[in-house]
């Protein structure tokens, strides 16, 4: 792999990463904002939820602006969107504004959550696209890693604004990277006939392509299962086994390091196996981790180490399903490849919502309630692979 080729992964990396950052950041904040605003826990919660709000919907716009308009001019304006709602948020001096701006600063991040995988599918697919989009994954996933570490710091030494700041100033960096270091990936010759109308005729397309929702749907399930436990995991590691702030960030960093070391051999696994037989095989460990986590958490053996150690392995095969699923659910959209990402990452994050409030009816301080909830993103994850992919692959051999 060439140099370009790793600063291309390594600029969209941290395009889109500006909006999950903003939100793994801001986590430890929470506390202190409630009592600086005098608001109570479940309105400064709503901060939170006006930001995935605007973050999932916001995607089903920015793709088919990239495929009229190029993939640039829309990275520019959501990414300048997201720096002012951030000075805004970080001026904020009652909790109905900081609302507002966070549903701003949602629409704004959204950008780099979806047009950087259709830079993606124009410039590679099968093999060579799944190994760019790990890179591209390597580079996202320090946002887990790094940014609850970060956000603790900064609001220790600058307060909860501080947060602010540092997102400011991230997004004023990925503005220049994306100015200087990025070229247009979708010309003017390419982007005839794209329109509104064109826009609604290629989501009718996309929700009527079975292989294509078939394949959101598993990446969507794989990342639930994750959000189940951001969700929870700070209730459940802090009050339930007793961990510190701190302890806590690097227990949460351990999962995203396992995510991101074993995505990075999706390339070479795919050029060896094929890509669909990769996927088949990590979605099946994936689910079986998990679910056997669910199961000896269930009949009494609850200690960390335990959670911990299946947590890690479940997350590791997690990193080879969601390269894969995203490079083959977009392998036959190139022509709508913005389109397709958009409502790729809508449907990833509805799926998540549903699952993350789901898992919350049943939470009751212990490790049990969450556990099952990833189990069971992780099974239908497995179910629908077997039923759909698994058949296909199955049918394909036999000829």
């Amino acid at each position: 792999m060439t140099a370009s080729f790793f600063r291309i992964a390594l600029i969209l990396g941290l395009l889109s990463a500006i909006g999950p950052f903003a939100i793994d950041m801001y986590l430890p904040a929470l506390p202190s904002i409630g009592q600086d605003l005098h608001a109570d826990n479940n309105v400064t919660q709503l901060t939170l939820l006006a930001f995935f709000i605007s973050f999932a919907l916001a995607q089903l716009v920015y793709g088919p602006l990239s495929d009229m308009w190029g993939r640039k001019l829309p990275l520019y304006f959501g990414i300048g969107l997201f720096a002012l709602a951030s000075i805004g948020c970080a001026l904020a001096t009652d909790i109905e504004t900081l609302i507002a701006f966070r549903f701003v600063q949602g629409i704004g991040g959204a950008a780099g959550m979806v047009i950087p995988r259709a830079i993606v599918r124009d410039m590679h697919t099968g093999v060579q696209a799944a190994r760019l989009m790990s890179l591209l994954m390597l580079v996202f996933s320090i946002s887990p890693i790094l940014a609850p570490l970060t956000g603790s710091a900064v609001i220790e030494f600058y307060g909860w604004r501080g947060v602010f700041w540092a997102v400011t100033i991230a997004a004023a960096i990925g503005l220049g990277l994306l100015a200087t270091q990025l070229d247009e990936t979708r010309p003017a010759s390419e982007r005839g006939g794209s329109g509104l109308r064109s826009a609604m005729k290629a989501y009718r397309l996309l929700l009527a392509d079975r292989n294509f929702l078939t394949l959101t749907f598993i990446g969507g399930l794989g990342i639930s299962s994750f959000l189940v436990y951001l969700a929870n995991s700070p209730f459940v590691l802090i009050q339930h086994y007793g961990l510190t702030p701190t302890e806590y960030s690097f227990a949460f960093s351990i999962n995203a390091v396992s995510f991101f070391a074993v995505s990075q051999a999706t390339g070479w696994l795919g050029e060896r196996f094929g890509l669909v037989r990769v996927m088949r095989i990590a979605v099946s460990a994936f689910a079986l981790a998990m679910i056997v986590v669910a199961v000896v958490m269930a009949a009494g053996f609850n200690q960390l180490p335990v959670m911990a150690t299946f947590l890690f392995i479940g997350y590791g095969f997690l990193g080879l399903v969601i390269p894969t699923s995203a490079v083959l659910a977009l392998e036959d959209h190139g022509a709508i490849a913005g389109t397709a990402s958009s409502l790729m990452g809508t449907l990833h994050f509805v799926i998540a919502a549903v699952a993350m409030v789901i898992s919350s009816l049943f939470f009751d301080g212990t490790a049990v309630p969450m556990a099952a909830g990833i189990a069971l993103c992780a099974f239908s994850a497995f179910v629908l692979t077997q039923a759909t992919i698994g058949r296909r692959a199955a049918v394909a051999a036999a000829e």
